[in-house]
């Protein structure tokens, strides 16, 4: 094999490498799960699975106090013992 066919060779070689993906050549690590949500004394957890998103969201609230929630706007809290969700 000529000289100048092993060099194409190997610039071809070298290009492969420097222009492959870096994720297939970096070790892929799992996904995180979020933090469990606890409630302490007096309080609640609250979980709701979004309509549109499908996000599950989980909040703590105080006992009294009622989990709210707006699918349309994606959002949660706690609402107030007087008003509830307003």
């Amino acid at each position: 094999m000529p000289r100048a066919s092993i060099l194409a060779a190997l610039v071809v070689g070298a290009a492969a490498l420097v222009l492959a993906p870096a994720a297939s050549l970096a070790q892929q690590t799992p996904a995180k799960k979020p933090a469990a949500v606890t409630a302490g004394k007096g309080e609640k957890v609250c979980r709701v699975k979004m309509q549109y998103s499908g996000e599950v969201k989980s909040w703590v609230c105080k006992k009294e106090e009622p989990c709210c929630v707006w699918h349309e706007i994606n959002y949660v809290k706690c609402g107030s013992t007087i008003t509830g969700c307003l």
